[in-house]
């Protein structure tokens, strides 16, 4: 058969690539004659990510909890993805910029709305059995959250409000240890009667704090807060980069820790008298964002709805009042 000109100049493209890297057009000719061909379940390793789901307990919606915060940490792996080519990215413009903010905003959309999975998917007695295996480990430990905070905001940002004004405002990498141990998360962990650190924060952090801190150097000054201050003047006040901003602030720090406060109520509300009886920690406190406010980018916000912040979704959704 001869080959058409269209095939020969591809050939001609190949030889040259493989010729400037030292390599032999031919050898990589042979391997692609012998290869079998691709499948998607090999592609994907599909039987290896069905395998991945082994329950503890006898109770059938265990497997649900399971899939569920794998699902939910592939896409905390998506929006990572995505702030790591912003990390990167010097030459970028407004637009470049704002699809990359849409990308993680719709990546964040599609787990909040899915909670219900969790609200309401699974049942209440199975789930307050087999979560009793589980202790002391905790959605509080996705350490790929916390990455997702450090590289969005300036780091300051996540330091407990009461203590910012302990840090330089133009803090440097020699800070960061130090405003981590002042990171708000803590408070997540911490039990009610003795101010402790829980068993499952210790684990945290004995795994994930210098990662973390180190991430938090790497993206000093490389943020996506960081980035949006780089565009001009005319672009940082884009509406669209506007709009993004406000719907990544509300889907990181208001819907999604909502979404957990929601299951929370249902699955496992009880008086804080109880809960400092127990050892517990004060989640009821921890995971409103009208009392935590954590906010990104303040300077996208009113005074008003900063006041207001995280407000309005707790009365209509978790108490079933309107706005």
């Amino acid at each position: 058969m001869e080959l058409s000109p269209k095939l020969l100049e591809k050939l001609q493209l190949l030889q040259e690539k493989y010729s400037s890297m030292g390599q032999d057009l031919e050898s990589y000719l042979d391997g692609l004659l012998y290869a079998d061909y691709l499948t998607y379940w090999d592609y994907i390793h599909l039987d290896t990510l069905l395998s991945l789901q082994s329950p503890i307990t006898s109770f059938p919606d265990e497997e649900i909890f399971i899939m569920y915060h794998q699902i939910t940490e592939l896409y905390f792996k998506l929006c990572l993805h995505e702030f790591e080519q912003i990390r990167e990215k010097t030459d970028f413009d407004l637009s470049w910029l704002t699809t990359r903010i849409t990308r993680i905003n719709r990546y964040f959309e599609a787990l909040t709305k899915s909670f219900d999975i969790m609200v309401d998917g699974m049942d209440r007695d199975q789930f307050l059995k087999f979560r009793m295996s589980l202790l002391p480990a905790s959605g509080f430990q996705s350490a790929q959250y916390r990455m997702i905070e450090i590289c969005s905001a300036t780091f300051d940002r996540l330091v407990e409000e009461p203590a910012r004004q302990n840090f330089p405002t133009y803090f440097s990498k020699d800070d960061i240890p130090a405003m981590y141990e002042r990171i708000y998360w803590k408070m997540g962990a911490t039990e009610l009667s003795t101010g402790n650190k829980t068993l499952t924060l210790q684990q945290f952090e004995i795994k994930y704090s210098k990662e973390l801190i180190d991430l938090a150097k790497k993206f000093l000054g490389k943020t996506l807060w960081d980035k949006v201050k780089t565009l001009p003047g005319e672009d940082q006040n884009n509406e669209p980069l506007l709009i993004s901003l406000r719907w990544l602030d509300t889907n990181v720090n208001v819907n999604w820790p909502l979404a957990h406060y929601k299951s929370a109520v249902r699955y496992l509300h009880k008086n804080p008298e109880d809960i400092a009886a127990t050892g517990g920690t004060n989640w009821q406190k921890y995971l409103p964002p009208r009392f935590q406010r954590r906010i990104f980018f303040p300077e996208v916000w009113s005074e008003q709805e900063l006041a207001d912040w995280g407000k309005g979704w707790v009365e209509s959704v978790v108490f079933n009042q309107s706005k």
